[in-house]
């Protein structure tokens, strides 16, 4: 899907803002709640399946995604999981909040969980490819110019565009199937170097931009 983490090369978003050398890892005590608390969602409730929490990020709205900041991302993207998997009913966090804060507030019925069934074939995100790589470092390839529904890592900023294979990559699981707990599918990937211009045109600052990008993401450049 196009969502708003896909935000690479797009306008409106204001300056990137540099972090400050001595900035501290968390700036409040929340954030490291909320990070905890995330690190627990994606343990006990996916298996460990990062994929599975990046499809949660990029569903979020604006407000859930960039007004709440960094750590305030994560702990929206871990509510969402767990009303997914109807370990937390939908809109249960919000009236357990207007609770707190003294409302007259009737929380919704603690639903039947239904936590994805998956186990991982192995630790992390390398796997082996039987199948030889399509492609060879020199190569020159396309990425498909798609819309998927689902979760994908293609950048939309790459799709439609030629750029030349400079590494082939261990294989990894495909996010776009193991996001949604439909197999882990293996591929080979492919580290590939686009032209800036090729990118956002001829008036564009020349630079080299690499990314990463699984074997069925690409196509041989006619």
């Amino acid at each position: 899907m196009d969502g708003l983490a896909d935000m690479g090369g797009t306008d409106g978003w204001g300056a990137a803002m540099v972090p400050a050398r001595d900035e501290p890892v968390f700036g409040e005590p929340w954030e490291g709640r909320a990070f905890a608390l995330t690190l627990l969602t994606i343990g006990r409730v996916s298996g460990r399946n990062i994929d599975a929490f990046r499809h949660a990020l990029e569903r979020l709205d604006r407000h859930a995604y960039l007004d709440d900041g960094y750590y305030g991302r994560w702990l929206n993207a871990a509510e969402l999981m767990l009303v997914d998997s109807a370990i937390l009913a939908p809109g249960a966090v919000d009236a357990r909040a207007r609770e707190i804060r003294g409302e007259q507030v009737e929380e919704p019925a603690v639903p039947e969980p239904a936590k994805p069934d998956y186990s991982a074939t192995g630790p992390g995100s390398l796997r082996e490819v039987p199948e030889p790589p399509r492609f060879a470092p020199g190569d020159r390839v396309r990425a498909r110019n798609i819309s998927p529904a689902g979760h994908t890592r293609l950048a939309g900023y790459v799709r439609g565009h030629v750029g030349t294979v400079e590494v082939v990559q261990p294989g990894h699981v495909l996010p776009d199937t193991n996001a949604h707990f439909q197999g882990e599918n293996p591929q080979h990937v492919f580290t590939v170097r686009f032209d800036s211009r090729e990118l956002w045109g001829e008036q564009a600052e020349p630079f080299g931009v690499t990314i990463e990008l699984f074997d069925s993401y690409l196509e041989p450049a006619s």
